[in-house]
Order: C-alpha cells, then structure tokens, then sequence
C-alpha cells in the first residue's frame, strides 16, 4: 500500500509543480513591458498558432526525424563495438586513446569538418548526432559487460552455451541497466546537438527557427519554440523511462526480491 501511494504522491507531485511554476510565471508576467521578456499568456498564443499544425511539417518534424536517426545509429553502434570491447582486454587496452581522445572533442568543434564533408543537408545534423550520442552508449555497455558477475561467466561457459547464446542471453541482459543508462544520457545529448546543428547552415528545424526568430526580433516566436524543445525533452525523457521500465522488469524484479 506505501508504494501505491508513494506513486500516487509521485504522480501528483510531478503535474502540480510544474503548473505551479507556469501559473507563478503567468502572475508575474502578466504585466511586463519588458521586450525580450514577453507576458506567458503572450508566448503560449504564439505557440499555439505557429506549433499547432503550422510549423509542425516544416521545421518540428524534420528535427525529430534526425535526432531519432542519430539516436539509433549511436545506440547501435555503442552496444555492438561496447560488447566487442567489452569481451576483450586487448581490445579495451587498444581503443582506450582513440576513445578517450575522440569523445574529449567539443561537439562544435566538428562542425566545421562535418559542413566541409557532408555539406550541410541532413548527412551532417545526423551525423554530429550520432558522433556525441555514441559515448555514453560506448563506455556504458563497456562497463557493463566487463562487471557481469565472473560467475555467471563461467556458469555459461562451463554449461557449454555457444559463444553467441552467452553474448545474447547472459552477457546482454546482465550489461542492459548500464547501457539504458548510457542510451538515456545519449538521449539528452542528441537533442542537445540536433539543436546546434540546426543553428548552423540550416534551412528548418526547430534549432533553425529559434535561431532566425532571435535574429528577426520575433521573440515570442523565439520562446514558444524555446518552450517546444522543454515539452520535447520532457517528453521523449518520459517514453524513454516507460520503455526501460518494461524492458528491464526483470531487473527490478531481482532488485525487489533481493531487498526482500
């Protein structure tokens, strides 16, 4: 019964906060004359009428259509070379430099190079994406790979279970917490860069529409799409956390049972 209401709590905690702070900042906006910092009844009128169904095709959906083709790549490409390394100490002891050396390059930085490679339509955004998403994913799967219990290990191993049923049904689940806590700091990452990479030699987006509303003085355009990326955020945050609860039950299945 005390978790039934600890998430009842939870629920009521996590709607009237947040409407809390938005009828705060309604009360405290409702007369300002201040041009940079319009009234929120101002910003919520805009972004009605420029995100509901208006800007939505052109500028919302290509935005989200790079950042989850980026997402997936890193997402991919971080398990795959994370449970290769994982499995292998040399492996490790040889990607450790090149690792170390291309996530420590500010995201920016690569701008220039992706714009001069990839030209500046949907290969470079996803591309930029993908690169920085890639870490977390990486160094987590690495993580949890090489901590799976030396045990479980050798229980596969001396069972007889081929080498890609141990990879798939021992090693992958047992690293599956740590690599959806990697995929969810990607997660944050990749809206983060899908925003700069549509500040720079882009033609839409919601990074792109937020920057030439800035420019134009437009700015309750400016925040209602500052506004959209929140509830974006906010959004994919809550999918990615109802996806790992269902995926991982089993997990906090043996949490709960080993708390007794």
């Amino acid at each position: 019964m005390s978790s039934r209401r600890e998430r009842r709590l939870g629920l009521v905690l996590e709607v009237t906060v947040p409407l809390v702070v938005l009828v705060l900042w309604g009360v405290t906006s409702a007369g300002s004359t201040t041009y940079y910092f319009p009234p929120l009844t101002d910003i919520l009128t805009t972004f009605r009428e420029t995100w509901l169904f208006a800007q939505i095709g052109s500028d919302a959906v290509p935005s989200v259509l790079r950042m989850g083709v980026g997402f997936a790549i890193a997402c991919v490409l971080g398990v795959s070379l994370g449970l290769a390394l994982g499995l292998s100490r040399r492996g490790r002891i040889a990607a450790e430099p090149i690792v170390e050396f291309l996530r420590a390059i500010p995201p920016p930085a690569l701008l220039p190079f992706a714009i001069l490679v990839l030209g500046v339509g949907n290969s470079m955004k996803v591309f930029i994406i993908a690169f920085v998403g890639l870490w977390p994913v990486l160094l987590n799967a690495i993580d949890g790979v090489t901590g799976v219990d030396p045990t479980l290990r050798e229980t596969a191993r001396v069972y007889g279970i081929p080498a890609r049923d141990r990879v798939l049904r021992v090693m992958l689940p047992a690293a599956a917490p740590r690599i959806f806590a990697g995929m969810r700091t990607s997660l944050s990452l990749a809206l983060i860069l899908m925003v700069i990479s549509e500040m720079v030699a882009s033609t839409n987006g919601i990074g792109y529409f937020v920057l030439e509303s800035q420019r134009s003085f437009a700015i309750p355009e400016m925040w209602s799409g500052i506004f959209l990326l929140g509830i974006l955020g906010y959004a994919l945050n809550a999918g990615f956390i109802l996806v790992e609860r269902r995926v991982l039950r089993w997990h906090r299945g043996a949490q709960a049972s080993a708390l007794g």
